[in-house]
């Protein structure tokens, strides 16, 4: 008779050791390449309106704590809270672009085609762009932007001005940088085997990388169109609280311009600094000897 749970590793330890969790990596990784389309359309599109759904939190959180709090205790419970969506994706299972980059592992170790990697990448990428946008467009239709006052959306759009303008070098080294600490999340919930190791895995890396202000192109996905709703379609009630002018450089242009520096900075981080130094240290090929 069994009881469901996995049998303690030999080195007594229950979650996996890095060098388990490597093989792992890479098997997800192939097993990712083999979902159909349609299958990873879905979970790509549930992908995008979960991590929407963390930075709705994230943005209510940064309107409370606005004038009241410090700004890095401000920013760090935004990112707690963001973690939801990270959470949702690891534990509800769905495909997320930036975590994808871990594919690397599977490419580098001969497992997978290149052009089966960039067939996951570009529809992932596709369904978490559907996602997050129609995420953002069910959070401005619901009137939950004007919570607070109207605060909730003076914090959209200061959020999606900045991401929307941040000079090219900034955004893509701000996605290296968020892309580390999204992947070593990802590594980490492979490690881990009860539902509250992955949640414990995942709530200081994401929760570090949206305090320092790193930029991740799924969560931009939805922070910078609820933004541009707002500016587009918000009742001149609001506009009579706010500087319209101020908002004259988000537009939809600069929102796709200022999405490609941080999603290639996303597969430079995930895939190589994180992905690519882990195939080399425990899954390249050694000369025996």
């Amino acid at each position: 008779m069994t009881t469901g749970r996995a049998p303690p590793n030999d080195h007594g330890i229950d979650a996996l050791l890095p060098a388990e969790m490597a093989p792992k990596a890479e098997a997800v990784g192939v097993q990712k390449t083999r979902l159909d389309a349609l299958s990873l359309t879905a979970l790509a599109v549930l992908a995008g309106a979960f991590i929407g759904l963390g930075a709705m939190f994230a943005t209510t959180v940064l309107a409370g704590a606005g004038g009241v709090l410090p700004f890095g205790v401000g920013r760090l419970l935004a990112g707690l809270v963001f973690c939801l969506g990270l959470i949702l994706v690891i534990l509800g299972g769905a495909e997320l672009f930036t975590g994808n980059a871990l594919i690397v592992m599977a490419w580098a170790a001969g497992k997978v085609r290149l052009s089966d990697m960039l067939r996951v990448w570009l529809i992932v990428y596709v369904g978490n762009f559907i996602g997050a946008v129609g995420t953002a467009l069910l959070v401005f239709l619901s009137g939950q932007y004007l919570a607070g006052r109207g605060a909730v959306a003076a914090v959209a759009l200061g959020l999606a001005l900045d991401k929307a303008t941040e000079p090219f070098a900034h955004a893509l080294f701000l996605g290296v940088l968020c892309n580390v600490l999204v992947c070593l999340a990802v590594w980490l919930a492979l490690g881990a085997r009860t539902t509250s190791d992955k949640v414990l895995a995942v709530i200081f890396p994401v929760s570090a990388f949206v305090a320092a202000g790193f930029e991740h192109s799924v969560a931009n996905m939805y922070l910078v169109p609820l933004g541009l709703f707002v500016k587009a379609w918000a009742p001149a009630e609001l506009w009579a609280q706010l500087d319209a002018a101020r908002y004259a450089a988000l537009t939809w242009p600069a929102f796709f311009s200022g999405l490609i520096p941080v999603t290639i900075g996303n597969i430079i981080g995930g895939g190589v600094l994180v992905g690519g130094v882990y195939w080399f240290i425990y899954l390249r090929p050694r000369r025996a000897g």
